[in-house]
């Protein structure tokens, strides 16, 4: 022992001298003293930490450690005991919390995710913003290791999910996939919940000293699990959606009066005289924009875009205004809309219904046959929509039916092709997702998944919005550049950033195991469009245009006037939709300040507000696509044991996605459910390889599938492979 003592302070130690014991001890004192984390440890903690089984290994504990104090890699505290002296480096981040045993902490501030084990998130959940603390820095194999040092804030504070009730003590199992646990509820605190009931929990008590389940109290009891409303009602708990307008929030719309005064007419430019008409979907209640139409004598036609002008009605700062802020945008469910705004409002005074005078803030061009633009006016006007269109009595006039309104419809539809046209020729990228809507019989049961399509009639409606939006944002923006004023235009900008070369080399290699090429070099955008165009109508177009998006950047508000390289845009704004979107709201009103030579606003409180709008619209996309997910689990639900065509859209170790061609679901066939063979996941070629028959089942395969299973809750569908 003591020429060990020598030898490993004269630093002459072999290979052959170093146990393993030794090597375990020095590994797992540099991952406990590498990084400080302000925990201190005695000696004898220690021992009991590295589980030192004999003397021999706590006499070199104990040498190792004066060493490391000699060298002022660790500092000995007044007590004894021994503290890093490493310098403390947290990163902030998020919980991605994928896995019961593991979760990731995503992070700009580091350039991969850093894996956590989950007892190492400290009771920080999916969602939550971190410190966390790299204990061990990305390797050639694998990336950076660390820990939660301080959770900064809280995701979410109340779950959905089934109670179980046993005996005297009842536990909730979350519906969000994420959460990996259950809570624990006391049976004082679960009110009149019974068995099975989906309910909202809200956490007392984050860490209980007898288990590791949270404590929580029943705040709502939604109903029994698996009925539609029930369900619904779940589903917006579980993203903090709002059930209802507070009555003062009701009331304050209530109160808004109706008559447009003779004063606020002259104020404004009048289209009243002028046909205008709205074309929405058939069971539109709000009809937040309008076309108008002129030919005036020089041969170029006068085209006006008449949006809905909600913010002389919603009084800023006031207790609409705040809900309306809060709510960020209107959230559309699979059987319900979410609004913003109080049906006083959208419906009403908002609305531009036929025969109604109606207050507006417009874009008016002037354009020829070719959609050439000569002259553009922006500000506040009325109009009076002469006829409400749906989506399919304006097709029927383009096709070509001769009806009130044909002609104009077909100028309309024409100049929209036009200007798409140099929209895509200017490098816009032309996705055409694939949406599904569902009819649902009386309890909301869903009877059909119907596609939905979209035809000429929705994409002129489309083009005039786009155009709008572009010349709003760029009016604004040239302002600014000329230094008009006090030389500066704060404005809220809607961006898409160019997309990671990562993530399109990704999805190019995606397409490739589909028989098509991506070229990833100058003309990007005319290779997507081919590439869109090559599998329009195809059973792989869903899946490879839902790949495609996911590899763009994703896009955002902000106050930094950016590109949008989706629509091939410099400057790009939301102005035409403000019954739905707050930031429309805040533009019309920056508009509005602006043309009456308001001083610049500055951006502090506008960037937060940008921020803030865009999390909300994530949160909508999120909770509409969970929708849409429950309506596929229940429809597949009443189809157990039925075989289907399906096209594998994704591959992990643990399962393979397959998209089924007729419904447009997507279930997992589990790889230990392969009962033919041993597969193995390869990551390189994305694809599972079976170890004997050397089958090998990749992205793009045509499989024939069982419907094994499906979890409401979960909002999940088993898949098993049908052998041939």
């Amino acid at each position: 022992m003591g020429r060990m003592r020598r030898r490993v302070k004269s630093g002459k130690r072999s290979k052959r001298q170093e146990p393993d014991q030794v090597k375990k001890i020095k590994t797992k004192l540099y991952e406990i003293f590498a990084v400080n984390d302000g925990n201190a440890y005695g000696y004898q903690a220690l021992i009991k930490k590295l589980k030192l089984p004999d003397k021999k290994s706590k006499d070199y504990l104990k040498d190792r450690l004066f060493s490391l104090e000699s060298k002022e890699k660790i500092r000995r505290l007044s007590d004894g005991r021994f503290v890093s002296n490493a310098e403390s480096k947290y990163i902030r981040g998020t919980v991605d919390h994928v896995n019961p045993n593991f979760a990731y902490v995503v992070t700009s501030e580091n350039e991969d995710d850093i894996w956590v084990k989950t007892a190492d998130l400290h009771f920080a959940i999916h969602g939550d913003r971190v410190n966390v603390l790299i204990t061990r820095p990305a390797g050639k194999r694998s990336g950076p290791k660390g820990k939660v040092i301080k959770l900064l804030q809280r995701n979410q504070e109340e779950f959905v999910g089934r109670i179980e009730i046993y005996g005297n003590f009842s536990f909730v199992v979350p519906d969000n996939r994420n959460i990996h646990f259950d809570i624990m509820v006391y049976p004082e605190k679960i009110g009149k919940a019974k068995p099975k009931d989906k309910v909202l929990v809200k956490i007392d008590r984050w860490h209980n000293a007898k288990n590791r389940s949270p404590l929580g109290t029943i705040t709502e009891i939604l109903g029994q699990a698996g009925e539609h409303e029930t369900e619904i009602y779940a589903l917006m708990a579980e993203f903090g959606l709002p059930f209802r307008f507070p009555k003062k929030i009701e009331k304050a719309a209530e109160d808004i009066p109706d008559l447009i005064t003779d004063e606020e007419i002259r104020k404004r430019r009048d289209f009243r005289g002028i046909t205008t008409f709205t074309i929405d979907p058939h069971d539109a209640k709000d009809f937040d924009d309008a076309l108008s139409i002129k030919e005036p004598e020089r041969g170029k036609y006068e085209i006006g875009v008449h949006i809905a002008d909600v913010s002389y009605y919603l009084e800023e700062g006031s207790a609409l205004d705040r809900e309306a802020m809060s709510r960020g945008t209107s959230v559309y469910l699979v059987d319900r809309t979410i609004p913003m705004l109080p049906e006083r409002l959208s419906n009403d005074l908002c609305s531009l219904r036929p025969d109604e005078e109606k207050l507006t803030f417009s874009v008016v061009f002037e354009m020829d046959a070719k959609g050439r633009i000569y002259d553009k006016w922006f500000g506040r006007t009325i109009i009076k929509s002469t006829r409400r269109f749906t989506y399919e009595e304006a097709q029927e006039r383009i096709e070509g039916q001769s009806a009130d309104f044909s002609d104009e419809i077909r100028i309309l539809n024409h100049l929209a092709k036009q200007l798409r046209k140099k929209r895509i020729q200017q490098g816009a990228v032309n996705f055409e997702t694939v949406e599904v809507k569902f009819r649902l019989d009386e309890k909301g049961t869903p009877l059909e998944v119907i596609p939905k399509v979209r035809k000429d009639a929705h994409k002129m409606i489309e083009e005039f919005m786009l155009l709008a939006n572009k010349e709003v944002a760029t009016h604004i923006f040239k302002w600014r550049e000329k230094g008009i004023g006090d030389g500066s235009r704060t404005f809220i900008y809607r961006i898409h950033d160019d997309p990671d070369p990562e993530r399109l080399s990704t999805f190019a290699l995606f397409a490739a195991k589909f028989g098509r090429k991506l070229d990833l070099g100058k003309n990007l955008s005319e290779s997507l469009n081919r590439l869109m165009e090559e599998i329009a109508g195809r059973p792989e177009q869903n899946i490879l245009e839902s790949l495609a998006i996911r590899s763009m950047a994703k896009a955002k508000y902000t106050t930094d006037p950016g590109k949008h390289f989706g629509l091939a845009f410099d400057h790009y704004t939301h102005f035409t939709s403000p019954i739905r979107r707050y930031p429309d709201v805040i533009v019309h009103r920056l508009l509005g300040h602006y043309l009456q030579k308001g001083k610049d606003v500055g951006n502090d409180e506008y960037e937060p507000l940008c921020v803030h709008s865009s999390e909300r619209e994530k949160r909508a996309v999120e909770a509409e696509r969970a929708s849409i997910k429950y309506k596929q689990v229940e429809f597949m639900q009443t189809m157990l044991g039925q075989e289907f065509e399906g096209i594998v859209s994704g591959v992990t170790e643990w399962g393979i996605f397959v998209e089924i061609i007729e419904t447009k679901c997507e279930g997992m066939i589990r790889v230990t459910n392969l009962d033919d063979d041993f597969y193995e996941f390869d990551e390189k070629q994305m694809c599972v390889i079976g170890r004997n028959n050397k089958r090998m089942i990749t992205l793009g395969d045509t499989l024939k599938v069982l419907i094994a299973k499906t979890d409401i809750d979960r909002r999940t569908i088993d898949l098993e492979m049908v052998y041939e």
